[in-house]
């Protein structure tokens, strides 16, 4: 017996196509973080930073691999799936850029970020809700945040992981139990308050990274340097940001800081993930 194909609804076409969009987006603000030149430390299509086992090449192939698990985790968030079928989905993720490139973690933290917004995004389109920061955060808490709050207790074992239960810093998982607050109260703002005044992209996204650089317990530099290093990640993205990005000189000033990183082996990633995000955020709000 054949069966019968029921025909799809408009509106459910649309928001398919809008939950597929949500994903979309966050491929394409990866790819902005990665276009992104001068940043310390961190790869580019100019160089790979201090890195020595992946460049932009490695780059492209993650996100070609991750084209198709953003949407996924937009749709999941959009069905109200358990805190399970995300992380499961993550899963996935990573097997998919782990094969793409070779066992080379380029974007496990971002997918972790980056899928949450992404499902956050797609519950906010199930309820009709604009897409701001705020109704974005309030869905990621009011929909996972039980869940996140118990996986940020557990022990897990990463090099992040046991870099801030060493240093007793904030790793990535607390940030997001508690809805991450350096993204939506720190990068977020300062990126928008950057176009704001008038800063080129470019120089917008840098403040925005330095922004992340000068608060976050980046875990990623505390693996590679210990606690005196992230003081001097911190510490230089504060002179950076007091100095100002509208000047003439911030290419230099932020090529000075990419060679000093290199020279110390330094790669803030953690910062890098969060201003991935907040131009997620540029691309999805509009602005809101």
């Amino acid at each position: 017996m054949t069966a019968v194909r029921l025909p799809v609804a408009p509106e459910a076409r649309g928001g398919a196509r809008r939950l597929a969009w949500l994903g979309q987006q966050a491929v394409l603000a990866l790819y902005d973080e990665l276009a992104l030149f001068p940043k310390p430390g961190l790869v580019s299509f100019v160089d790979s930073g201090s890195h020595s086992d992946m460049d932009a090449r490695t780059f492209m192939r993650s996100l070609f691999a991750l084209r198709r698990a953003f949407p996924e985790l937009a749709r999941l968030g959009a069905s109200r799936a358990p805190f399970a079928e995300l992380q499961a989905a993550g899963i996935t993720a990573e097997a998919h850029m782990m094969q793409a490139t070779g066992g080379v973690n380029t974007h496990r933290g971002a997918i972790f970020t980056l899928g949450l917004l992404c499902a956050a995004a797609g519950l906010c389109h199930a309820h009709g809700l604009p897409l701001t920061a705020a109704h974005l955060r309030r869905s990621l808490m009011g929909q996972w945040g039980e869940e996140l709050t118990r996986r940020a207790q557990r022990r897990r074992d990463t090099n992040g992981s046991r870099a801030a239960r060493a240093l007793g810093l904030r790793c990535v998982g607390a940030e997001a139990a508690e809805g991450f607050p350096v993204l939506f109260e720190t990068v977020w703002p300062q990126l928008r308050g950057a176009l704001a005044r008038g800063l080129s992209q470019q120089n917008a996204r840098l403040e925005a990274l330095f922004a992340a650089m000068a608060v976050l317990d980046d875990t990623n530099v505390a693996h590679r340097g210990g606690l005196a290093s992230l003081l001097h990640v911190q510490g230089q993205a504060h002179a950076f940001l007091e100095a100002g990005g509208d000047h003439a000189d911030v290419q230099a000033r932020a090529l000075a800081l990419h060679r000093d990183f290199v020279h110390r082996r330094l790669s803030p990633g953690g910062a890098a993930d969060l201003l991935a995000a907040a131009c997620w955020l540029q691309r999805v709000t509009r602005g809101l």
